[in-house]
């Protein structure tokens, strides 16, 4: 893996991995998803980093997996395929991730927009699963992502026909938090991620953490986890310091303990 096709760039505290395959429009091959996924998890680990945000070219965000990769892949080595282990590295990120969309989101590229926790996208835009007309179906967590986020009709109408939706279309449905201009895009979803990353980061995991759990147990269990995330902020510095400034009238200063 010598290629670089993740770039990085850090701003204050916000990291922006650039997807740079170019010639394959962003391909998320198994050494691409990789090398984004130990990008993602070095950013997770570094205390100057509060937010990160993953985009890809103007014309393309990810168009999908490589299909020379799949042509190759019989049952045997689908699986001992090494590929569901990355996607679940990506799911346990405990960051807040960004998409920044422009272009075509199609296959692994949507199901990646699907994992990250917020969607920013231009109007040029594009998201679908077009797995169906290969004779396939999502494998990343399309089908379980996508009706999360859309619901039932408009998640049954992309996967089984493998038709994709564009920008409007995707914020009506929940897909996607904003749409702006194609240009704007980036700078957008970076400005949003700056906000976010001025917050605590303790209290950051823990809403993402709750957000999570939300979207995959029930209202009670939910409920149970909500609480004891805010609970364990109550003896925390950040909290503190959170309510402090507040009653101050003045900017807080959060620490990260």
């Amino acid at each position: 893996m010598n290629q670089e096709w993740i770039l990085c760039h850090q701003q204050q505290r916000v990291r922006t991995l650039t997807l740079n395959r170019p010639e394959v429009r962003n391909a998320l091959s198994n050494d691409c998803l990789e090398q984004l996924v130990q990008q993602l998890e070095l950013a997770d680990a570094d205390n100057g980093t509060g937010v990160i945000v993953i985009t890809g070219s103007m014309r393309c965000f990810a168009a999908g997996a490589d299909l020379k990769e799949l042509q190759k892949q019989s049952v045997a080595t689908a699986i001992t395929d090494l590929r569901p282990q990355l996607w679940q590295r990506l799911h346990h990120i405990s960051k807040p991730l960004i998409a920044a969309v422009n272009g075509y989101a199609l296959g692994a590229g949507c199901e990646l927009a699907l994992a990250c926790d917020l969607v920013i996208c231009g109007e040029n835009a594009r998201f679908g699963l077009p797995e169906i007309t290969l004779g396939l179906i999502p494998g990343a967590g399309g089908t379980q992502r996508l009706i999360r986020s859309v619901g039932k009709a408009l998640a049954y109408q992309m996967i089984l026909t493998g038709e994709a939706i564009g920008s409007h279309q995707a914020q009506e449905a929940g897909l996607v938090s904003e749409v702006c201009t194609d240009a704007l895009t980036l700078e957008r979803a970076e400005q949003i991620a700056q906000r976010i990353s001025e917050f605590s980061p303790l209290a950051l995991r823990a809403a993402k953490a709750a957000l999570k759990v939300a979207q995959e147990t029930s209202l009670s269990q939910g409920l149970l986890a909500e609480r004891q995330h805010f609970v364990a902020l109550a003896g925390t510095t950040d909290r503190q310091e959170g309510i402090t400034a507040f009653l101050e009238k003045r900017q807080p200063i959060f620490k990260g303990y």
